[in-house]
C-alpha cells in the first residue's frame, strides 16, 4: 500500500500529543508516535479544547465531579468555575467541523479529552470507581459515532495499535468510496474487499454482513450504506486473536492449494502453526503467503485488505 501525500487520511489529535505547549503548566506530552513515525503517513490537526474555550496557559486545572454518566467539569481550586457547557459545545463544534478527518487520537486521563477511566469525583472528594469520559471527547464522539478513537497511552499496546491504524485506513477507504459515489455495487466491492479482515475480527458479523448485503436487493444505497457502515466500524473494534488470524490465514492457504508443492504447503503450515503457538509474530506467516502469491497470483486475494491493511514500513504486524 503506497501512499502519496495527497492520499494522506487526516487524524485529530489532542495538540499537547503534538508538542505544543498548551497543557496547564505550560507543558506538553509529546507522543514519540504521533510525531515520528505516524507523520509519515498521516496529516494530524490538533486541537486543545481548554485553550479554545479560553482557559489560557497556564491555567488552573480541571476536574470531573457529579454523574460518571454527564459528570460536570468545574475548577480544581474553584469549583464555581464550570466549563461544561462551553467543553461539550466546543466538541460538538469540531465534529461538525473535522468531517474529513478519518480517526482521532486523544490525551488520555484528561478531564476534556480522556476517552476511558477519567476520574469522577464524588462530592467528599473521593473518586468512583471505573471512572468517566472527558467532556469535549464525549461530545465529539456522540457526533462522530464510527470515527476510529483511541487514546494515546492505549497505542503503546501492540495489537492496539495495530486495530486502531486498520480502522483508521477502512473509514479513510469509506470516505473515497462516498466522494466517488454509493452504489450497490461499489458497496458490494468494499464489502468484498474486507471480507479476510472482517472475517478475522469478527466472524459473526462478517457473516450477518454478507448477508444483509446478499438481500439488499433494489434497496437504495444510501440508506443501506450508512448502516453498513456503522456495523463494520464496530466489527473492527474488536483485536483479532491468534485463533482467528490462524483461522484467516488457512482459509488463504486454500486458494494454493492446486499451485504449491508438498514442501512448500509444509513449510507454510509449520510457521502458521508456529504463529498459533505464539513463537513467532503475523509478519512471518503473512510473508511468505505473499510470497507464494507473487508466484501464483490469485486477483481475488489481490483485492483483499487484510493482506496489507495499512503501509508495511509502520511494521505493526512485526510484533503482533
Amino acid at each position: 500500500m503506497s501512499v502519496s501525500p495527497s492520499e494522506k487520511p487526516k487524524l485529530g489529535v489532542s495538540a499537547c500529543l503534538m508538542g505544543v505547549e498548551v497543557r496547564y503548566n505550560g507543558g506538553h506530552k509529546q507522543s514519540d508516535l504521533c510525531t515520528g513515525a505516524l507523520r509519515e503517513y498521516f496529516d494530524f490537526v490538533p486541537a486543545c479544547p481548554e485553550v479554545a474555550i479560553g482557559l489560557g496557559i497556564p491555567r488552573e486545572t480541571i476536574r470531573l465531579v457529579g454523574d460518571p454518566e454527564r459528570p460536570q467539569a468545574v475548577g480544581n481550586v474553584h469549583p464555581e468555575l464550570n466549563v461544561t457547557r462551553q467543553l461539550a459545545e466546543y466538541g460538538e463544534h469540531m465534529a461538525g467541523e473535522m468531517t474529513d478527518i478519518s480517526g482521532y487520537i486523544f490525551m488520555q486521563k484528561s478531564p476534556s479529552c480522556g476517552l476511558e477511566r477519567v476520574k469522577v469525583y464524588r462530592d467528599n472528594g473521593a473518586p468512583f470507581d471505573g471512572g468517566g469520559r472527558g467532556i469535549y471527547a464525549q461530545a465529539f464522539c456522540e457526533r462522530q459515532p464510527d470515527l476510529p478513537v483511541e487514546e494515546d497511552g492505549r497505542l503503546n499496546d501492540p495489537a492496539l495499535r495495530e486495530n486502531f491504524i486498520t480502522r483508521v485506513y477502512a473509514y479513510a477507504a469509506w470516505q473515497r468510496l462516498l466522494r466517488d459515489g454509493l452504489s450497490r455495487r461499489a458497496l458490494t466491492e468494499f464489502h468484498s474487499r474486507y471480507k479476510y479482515q472482517l472475517m478475522a475480527c469478527d466472524v459473526t458479523q462478517y457473516k450477518a454482513l454478507g448477508k444483509m448485503l446478499g438481500s439488499m436487493g433494489r434497496s437504495d444505497p444510501e440508506e443501506v450504506g450508512p448502516q453498513y457502515f456503522s456495523l463494520l466500524m464496530n466489527a473492527l473494534k474488536k483485536c483479532a486473536t491468534r485463533g482467528s488470524h490462524t483461522n484467516v490465514l488457512q482459509h488463504l492457504c486454500g486458494y494454493l492449494k492446486q499451485t504449491l508443492s508438498a514442501g512448500d504447503k509444509q513449510e507454510l503450515q509449520g510457521l502458521i502453526n508456529q504463529y498459533h503457538q505464539g513463537i513467532v509474530p503475523l509478519i512471518v506467516p503473512l510473508t511468505l503467503l505473499k510470497h507464494h502469491f507473487r508466484h501464483h497470483p490469485d486477483p481475488y486475494v489481490a483485492l483483499q485488505v487484510y493482506m496489507q491493511p495499512h503501509p508495511e514500513p509502520l511494521s505493526l504486524r512485526n510484533a503482533i
